[in-house]
């Protein structure tokens, strides 16, 4: 009865680690990467967002600087006949 018990205490022991040592692998393998991976990618998300933001800034004031230098320019230019290219309309 004796070495019954004792084989079983040695069984239960190596199902308890084998188990601890599953868990371990999980942890170490799984979770730990995933969460690593999830905060690096969210971080990149943010940093692309901002240069987005920052091109679409630089966009904008590139658009009004080019309508102000737009409106300073004389409206009233004087052409040539010559510079008109006569056309004829394709049926």
């Amino acid at each position: 009865m004796l070495l019954y018990l004792y084989n079983m205490n040695i069984f239960r022991l190596a199902f308890e680690l084998f188990i601890l040592y599953l868990i371990y692998k999980l942890v170490f393998d799984l979770i730990i990467p995933v969460a690593k991976t999830t905060k690096q990618v969210k971080k990149q998300f943010v940093d692309m967002n901002a240069q987005m933001q920052e091109k679409m800034k630089q966009q904008e004031e590139q658009q009004t600087n080019s309508y102000k230098t737009t409106t300073k320019t004389p409206t009233h230019t004087t052409t040539k006949r010559d510079d008109y290219i006569d056309f004829e309309e394709i049926k």
